[in-house]
């Protein structure tokens, strides 16, 4: 995304509208879209207890649905329209003068109305990802309220700032496919939410093991090939760079499950189906921001790399400052986009990208990929911590104790599982 806002010699600039891109960018919208419902959602529901399964799945659905309407309303408009280093303009709310022909220069060769709906597709799992952090416990008129506020003073800024035109982009921090925009805010946010709501109830002295882990691997295949539309059509055209993104995401899912089992095989002696698929989507999310800018075995390398450090921040960190992010949100997605967004400034290829990185002679770009994080990072904490405490003192943001050992299901939805 990033090669689109600044132009670079390597990419064309036509204001035709091709229909191969357009087929490839409607295949890679549905594809996104498949990652939150119903791959998210099989994902998340299967790693909690039955009491919470149904309740887990509402917020991937409702997530869907109100960041779509939200995102035609005015989160497309303040995202990618104007060049204000801040904020976009209010000039497309309710896609306000878009027409069948017209398209984002940005995105110069797709109907403006497909750029508008794949990137919707982004706002909506990055909001349905933070979920993750505070299974079992977080009630829904809580949660509906945080996808509200989150998206409009979070997501929205930070798409701007990264791929809109705004400051970050501007200052040349590279994000090809989500790793700031997307998981490094997703996790930190469910880093700070699982801090403010606090631990489950039971956490460290029950048994909280995954209700059905086979709906978890479902939902790990769903999010896997869904990836190749999240990562390959980030180069929004039917080319070769898109190509070479695929490649090197699903060589990373694949290092990534093949190191983090290796890690349990050493250390447990058995590997787990749950480390699989963890270090799967632990690979996934980390080439996700280099995936446009690397080489394919560059992949191999930065999969390895996410199975090790993310398999560490699931267990040694998480243990050691005694956070109970549910479904490891931080130690996935927030460390993944971190180190993913970092690996840029040292693999970063000329070739692929237009950008090279310090393997390439230029080690200036590590130092502006940190500056990027840092600023995603501090962002998106202080926002969320803000966010919620205040949604605290409106309306209460943790179910009651009774509640939460009768279960989400039946209490926040008047429905279980039988």
């Amino acid at each position: 995304m990033f090669a689109f806002a600044v132009a670079t010699p390597a990419f064309a600039e036509t204001t035709k509208i091709e229909p191969a891109d357009t087929a490839w960018m409607i295949v890679a919208t549905a594809f996104v879209l498949m990652m939150t419902i119903p791959g998210l959602a099989l994902f998340y529901s299967g790693m909690v207890r039955k009491k919470n399964v149904l309740a887990t799945m509402a917020q991937s659905l409702t997530a869907v649905a109100l960041i779509s309407i939200l995102w035609i309303a005015y989160g497309y408009s303040l995202t990618f329209v104007g060049d204000d280093a801040v904020l976009g303009t209010f000039d497309r709310v309710f896609l306000s003068g878009m027409t069948m022909d017209s398209v984002n220069p940005l995105a110069k060769t797709i109907p403006e109305a497909l750029f508008v709906l794949y990137q919707m597709t982004f706002a909506v799992i990055t909001v349905a990802l933070v979920a993750g952090s505070v299974a079992d416990r977080m009630r829904f008129s809580a949660y509906v309220i945080f996808c509200v506020v989150w998206f409009t003073f979070v997501y929205v800024p930070l798409a701007h700032w990264i791929w809109g035109g705004g400051f970050l982009g501007r200052a040349g921090v590279l994000d090809f496919a989500g790793g700031l925009v997307v998981h490094l805010s997703a996790g930190t946010a469910g880093l700070v939410a699982a801090k403010v709501m606090g631990n489950r109830r039971g956490y460290g002295t029950e048994n909280l093991s995954p209700y059905d882990l086979s709906l978890a691997v479902i939902g790990t295949g769903l999010l896997w090939v869904g990836w190749f539309g999240f990562n390959g059509g980030s180069a929004l055209q039917a080319n070769s760079r898109a190509v070479m993104a695929i490649l090197a995401t699903h060589l990373a899912a694949c290092a990534g499950a093949l190191t983090w089992i290796a890690i349990e095989w050493i250390t447990r002696r058995k590997p787990s189906v749950l480390g699989m698929i963890s270090g799967a989507v632990a690979g996934l999310g980390t080439i996700t921001p280099a995936s446009g800018f690397v080489e394919p075995w560059h992949g191999i390398v930065i999969g390895i790399a996410a199975g090790l450090v993310c398999y560490w921040a699931c267990t040694w960190l998480k243990h050691r400052f005694k956070y109970d992010d549910s479904l490891d949100v931080f130690g996935i997605h927030g460390i993944g986009g971190l180190l993913g967004t970092l690996l840029i400034g040292i693999f970063g290829t000329a070739a692929v990208g237009g950008v090279s990185g310090l393997l390439e002679g230029n080690p200036k770009l590590l130092l502006i990929q940190l500056y990027g994080a840092a600023v995603v990072f501090v962002w998106t904490g202080a926002a969320t911590f803000v966010l919620l405490k205040a949604i605290d003192i409106m309306s209460g943001l943790r179910v009651s104790h009774e509640h939460e050992v009768e279960g989400l299901d039946i209490t926040q939805h008047g429905e279980a599982l039988q």
